[in-house]
């Protein structure tokens, strides 16, 4: 398990030529590979293991969810699939006051469940786009999975007594997860006929009539006090969108455009382009804190200015120059640390006050095909269990992402009706030269996206980790929580305690976690190797697999 170019680490990665998926539960893995198996192209594969995760995560995947894609058809440019539900029409903030709420919007219950689920017309665009199976039987082994009932898995069960008196409050919530009002645990059976039903729905019908035209779409709205009516569902449908690019030591990186935060992630990387980051070496001082500092100046102009493009503008051709990345690279102090909280936007006009990003909790998973398709995909319901509310005879836990909005009628991510709030959500792809795919890779953890790709692609490219290395590799995060202005520098255990102790000394707001800690994030990858091989990993602070043939 020892590479040439990297430690040992508690895996190897997984290697074949055919297919591979690589997504957070085995369960989804395998239901992707078995699209793969059967002919399925990369978006077929990606949509089956989407739907797994759909039941078997319902902590952080749902129907009542939405997704994002980056997708390279074999020989041609990478399209990306913006399949997020904008707020409902009745989403106002003159709603929030008669309810009550003037400064926050509720983060769980009706009130927070504000936004149209968008991932299953996602998976409907991507299927008429790309898919080969039919689509019906995209969705045989989540229908099982939920009539029949699947094993509750170690994510899962650490989830579930933390959030036992939130689910609680919601009879259809309590009913699927606290079965007889008890706390599963791991490996327990858990079931969702309810869900079961919804898939059929969706598998016969299709995702229009099946779930946004149809009885199930008014069972979903039917929920007091939420602003989503069944007319908001049926004016609804995906979008593909350009995605966004910058070069980092001679390859392409992708990510998804605003209202996700991709584009920081690309600014990290034109900040440390500029430094001899081999030279440091992997879990050095300069290493940690040069990229802390990069997510500090990268997350001042994310902060100033994410939204909704359609109702604000944001200048990413200045964002993601380089020689803006050289101006804010100058910033940085190798003997001190930066107060991330002092920090304002090197690109002036965008918004300078404080809202925290939570963590978010969220599935990403990579698929490649024997043609060459790569597909990076994501999809999350928000927080854990999203709203916490399952509408009666669904299901399905709808999401919590609209409680991002701010109800401050001068912030640049107000609410308004139909528009779109700050996505943590961004999928990753990676390009050589010649334009031929690198890698595709993501992973969950609100504000530590961005920053874990980052890593994992340094890793690889800088230090000569294979995929499973990068992956399991100590990680930082240097992130915010509700109500905190100040943001604190996360710190894995296995980071060396002369490092923790030369950080501190700089400045840097350090807070220790475990050896291993899924707070910092379910982080996926397929590499594409110039031979055909395929190279995948998957993150053991899971319960997925890289699977291939």
């Amino acid at each position: 398990m020892t590479s040439a170019n990297g430690p040992a680490t508690g895996r190897p990665a997984a290697r074949a030529e055919r297919g591979m998926v690589s997504a957070p539960h085995q369960l989804a893995s395998s239901a992707g590979l078995h699209a793969l198996r059967r002919g399925g192209s990369a978006a077929d594969a990606a949509i089956a293991a989407n739907a797994v995760l759909c039941v078997v995560y319902p902590h952080m995947a749902g129907l009542g969810g939405d997704a994002f894609a980056l997708i390279r058809p074999p020989g041609r440019p990478v399209e990306a699939l913006n399949a997020a539900g904008p707020a409902g029409s009745k989403a106002t903030r003159e709603h929030y006051e008669r309810a009550g709420h003037t400064e926050e919007i509720p983060s769980r219950g009706p009130l927070a469940a504000l936004t149209v689920p968008g991932a299953v017309d996602g998976w409907r665009q991507a299927h008429e786009r790309h898919g080969r199976l039919p689509w019906g039987e995209l969705f045989d082994d989540a229908i099982h999975l939920a009539r029949s009932g699947f094993p509750v898995s170690r994510s899962l069960a650490q989830w579930l007594p933390q959030d036992a008196a939130m689910l609680r409050q919601d009879p259809g919530a309590s009913s699927i997860f606290l079965p007889g009002g008890r706390v599963p645990r791991e490996g327990d059976r858990l079931v969702n006929p309810d869900l079961a039903r919804a898939f059929e729905a969706i598998a016969r019908r299709g995702a229009r009539e099946g779930f946004y035209e149809g009885e199930l779409a008014q069972r979903l709205c039917h929920v007091a006090e939420s602003p989503l009516v069944p007319e908001d569902f049926a004016g609804f449908t995906a979008s593909w969108v350009a995605p966004i690019e910058t070069t980092y030591r001679g390859l392409t990186v992708l990510e998804f455009p605003p209202s996700t935060q991709g584009f920081a992630a690309l600014q990290m990387l034109n900040i440390l382009e500029g430094y001899d980051v081999a030279g440091w070496g992997d879990l050095s001082v300069e290493y940690v804190h040069h990229a802390t500092e990069a997510v500090k100046l990268a997350f001042a102009d994310r902060d100033a200015w994410l939204t909704d493009p359609k109702h604000h503008d944001i200048p990413l051709d200045r964002l993601l120059a380089k020689d803006y990345a050289d101006e804010r690279r100058r910033r940085i102090d190798p003997t001190a640390a930066l107060d991330a909280v002092a920090l304002d936007s090197g690109v002036p006009g965008g918004w300078t006050g404080v809202r925290p990003v939570p963590a978010g909790d969220t599935c990403y998973l990579a698929a490649v095909d024997a043609d060459g398709m790569v597909v990076s995909f994501i999809e999350s319901i928000y927080h854990d269990f999203g709203s916490g509310v399952v509408p009666e005879g669904t299901g399905i836990l709808l999401q919590n992402r609209g409680s991002f909005f701010s109800l401050d009628e001068e912030h640049h991510n107000r609410l308004d009706p139909d528009k779109h709030t700050f996505h943590t959500l961004m999928p990753g792809m990676v390009l050589r030269e010649d334009g031929s795919p690198y890698a595709a890779l993501g992973t969950m953890g609100g504000e530590g996206q961005p920053q874990t790709q980052v890593a994992m692609l340094t890793r690889m490219v800088d230090f000569g980790y294979d995929v499973q290395q990068a992956i399991e590799a100590p990680r930082w995060l240097m992130g915010r929580t509700w109500g905190a202005e100040s943001r604190d520098l996360w710190l894995e255990g296995r980071i060396p305690d002369p490092v923790v102790h030369e950080l501190e000394r700089l400045g840097q707001p350090v807070r220790m976690l475990p050896d291993w800690d899924d707070n910092l994030g379910h982080a996926h990858a397929i590499r594409i190797h110039p031979d055909g091989f395929l190279e995948g990993g998957a993150d053991p602070r899971g319960d997925g697999a890289a699977l291939g043939f």
